[in-house]
């Protein structure tokens, strides 16, 4: 905040910047993780490119839908510390790792369920043994991305964002050296690509402990007095993380079944898709920057008592949410006959059909960006206020009864589909993406409108 010559408040937009900009570059940084597993696993084969998309996003949503524990941590952190409640904000970072640790037998049973959870998608058996190799370490790493998330929302949520970054710069440098030795050195293939995200993530989440249990923060936040865990306390993370962790989860269903239709249209069509998901997450990402700084800046002000503060800086964040990723779509797709033959292999008989396809795919994700960034700052505001149930409602309808059919329709020629009772027009991936952008529109202006409603003022966290 700051005050204009005639003593009124505005919004301090270097202020923002300041704190978004580590939490920003965090999010680069994850995004560029991704890409360099892409680019790794590109140096197999088109086959097992198109295997990491079949699982790429199943794993993220087997992530997300307990990985919303730890995410609830930063909304509770940023409330108690806009209220002045430190010794709060430092108890329910231990509840959220108290509830990592709940999270670890369900992590194990899905690690080892992979096949059977693959086998209803009907996936080329050379592709599928390889998705399979990639699922089983990348899920035994789950209840550390929870526990990540929950120390990472400690001081997210505090706004010393500088912490997380550098964090994230040791794990993405850690992340692509243990790439190359586990899968090329050892021979490990695509098992070792995953193992070296996991034990990357191992390393952040120690290092973020470490940080957390440091003299300084021990000294103003008693961090290391509040750990015993309470049952009262997990539960009630739970009811609130889980209905975050849901709507990322059925979001990411949708687009799960997205890309594995795509690959069942072939390995150029999935391989493309794979390779436009993953640079379009260089403006994905950072707008989840972007809308975590919106969390930290609404969830402040609430804890403030100040709601109508938190409006006004919730819609700034909104706004330069959808004017980055506007901006980053289209670059993007204009420099797409650059990019994409970066991630295929070029002595791939296929590679010049990939290279054709992806190329047009970016054009049509630039198109849903402007919409993907009103959704990305809407929802991170919204959760920052605590308002999750609604934001998991409305992705569920959207994603589930309009953005799946819908793709399967276009997509599919007769005989190709899963179901045979939608019509399928056949337009292969260019139809299955022209889905996601009309699902794409409807929820950003959705989730816009329920900001925009002021609904969440009347949330109360206990």
């Amino acid at each position: 905040m700051r005050r204009d010559a005639r003593g009124r408040r505005a919004v301090d937009l270097r202020a923002i910047f300041a704190l978004a900009a580590p939490l920003f570059l965090n999010s680069t940084i994850q995004a560029v993780l991704s890409l360099t597993d892409t680019w790794f696993i590109g140096r197999l084969s088109t086959t097992a490119t198109a295997a990491m998309a079949a699982t790429y996003f199943l794993v993220l949503v087997a992530i997300l839908l307990f990985g919303g524990v730890g995410m609830a941590v930063q909304t509770l952190v940023a409330q108690a510390y806009g209220g002045g409640r430190r010794v709060r904000a430092s108890r329910a970072t231990w509840t959220g790792a108290w509830g990592a640790l709940v999270t670890v037998p369900a992590f194990v049973a899905l690690a080892f369920s992979g096949r059977a959870i693959l086998a209803p998608f009907a996936l080329a058996p050379e592709i599928e043994d390889l998705a399979v190799a990639y699922w089983m370490p990348r899920l035994l790493g789950g209840p550390v991305s929870v526990l990540m998330w929950s120390f990472s929302g400690f001081f997210n949520g505090l706004g010393r964002t500088r912490v997380t970054l550098a964090v994230m710069v040791a794990v993405a440098l850690t992340n692509a050296v243990l790439n190359q030795v586990l899968m090329f050195r050892l021979g490990w293939g695509m098992a070792g690509s995953a193992w070296a995200t996991t034990f990357s993530l191992v390393l952040g989440a120690l290092l973020l402990a470490a940080v957390f249990l440091s003299r300084e923060v021990r000294v103003r936040y008693r961090s290391h007095l509040v750990w015993r865990p309470s049952a009262a306390r997990v539960r009630a993370l739970f009811a609130l993380g889980l209905p975050m962790g849901l709507a990322a989860t059925v979001d990411l269903i949708g687009f799960a079944l997205f890309q594995l239709m795509t690959v069942k249209l072939g390995a150029v069509a999935g391989a493309a898709t794979q390779i436009a998901v993953m640079l379009t997450s260089l403006a994905y990402m950072p707008a989840i920057g972007i809308g975590l700084a919106g969390t930290t800046l609404v969830g402040q002000s609430i804890g403030a008592g100040d709601r109508a503060w938190a409006s006004r800086v919730g819609n700034t964040a909104i706004v330069c949410a959808v004017a980055f990723m506007g901006v980053i779509g289209i670059a993007l797709a204009a420099l797409g006959p650059w990019l994409v033959p970066f991630f295929s292999t070029p002595d791939d008989p296929v590679a010049p059909d990939v290279v054709r396809l992806g190329v047009v795919l970016l054009w049509l994700a630039a198109l849903y960006q402007v919409f993907d960034g009103l959704n990305i700052g809407a929802s991170f505001c919204l959760r920052g206020a605590g308002d999750v149930r609604f934001p998991a409602v409305a992705v569920m309808v959207l994603s589930w009864f309009c953005f799946v059919p819908l793709a399967h329709v276009l997509a599919f020629a007769p005989g190709e589909g899963w179901v045979s009772f939608l019509p399928q027009l056949g337009l292969g991936a260019i139809g299955a993406w022209l889905a996601a952008v009309f699902y794409m529109v409807a929820l950003g202006i959705t989730l816009f409108l329920r900001w925009r409603s002021g609904a969440w003022r009347k949330i109360e966290l206990g």
